[in-house]
């Protein structure tokens, strides 16, 4: 009996805690896990300093892994994307490799409040001085861009709510 891939995916404000479940679910699904930062910080270890760099950066290392992922998916891997999905142009990525791959999905929204993740922001800036982008500032600058997915967007939502 052939097992269908999963594609895991995270939505949450910075802070909330997507790294630490894209692992936890990783390890716990046998899972490939392809992490957002870890591919910026190999590939552009001193280019992102702002938001624009960011979305520059972040687009070609979508755009460079989204046939390997498809294809991981379609050959019955499942894999963890620790890569936001905190607004629904970030979503529509998501979709595609969905609907590329055949593949099952789980969209982990973290809901959980400003101040935790403030706290936190500061708790993994402490624990990895000079990574940029890890500020309060940058906090609530993107902030402003989150919106949490829609029923119309059609994602199998498993819903992880802290306080």
């Amino acid at each position: 009996m052939a097992t269908t891939a999963v594609l895991y995916f995270m939505c949450g404000k910075m802070g909330a805690g997507k790294s630490t479940l894209a692992r936890a679910i990783a390890e716990d699904n046998s899972a490939v896990l392809l992490s957002e930062d870890g591919f910026l910080r190999d590939l552009y270890p001193k280019d992102v300093v702002d938001l624009a760099t960011y979305v520059s950066c972040a687009g070609r290392v979508r755009q460079a892994l989204r046939g390997h992922i498809s294809t991981l998916l379609r050959r019955g891997m499942s894999v963890v994307l620790d890569f936001p999905a905190n607004t629904v142009s970030q979503r529509v990525w998501f979709r595609e490799l969905i609907d590329q791959s055949g593949a099952a999905h789980e969209l982990h929204l973290l809901l959980v409040p400003d101040d935790v993740c403030k706290r936190q922001l500061k708790e993994r800036a402490l624990a990895k001085p000079g990574d940029p982008l890890q500020d309060e500032a940058t906090f609530d600058l993107l902030s402003g861009y989150f919106v949490a997915p829609t029923p119309e967007e059609s994602f199998m939502i498993l819903r992880h709510e802290r306080s």
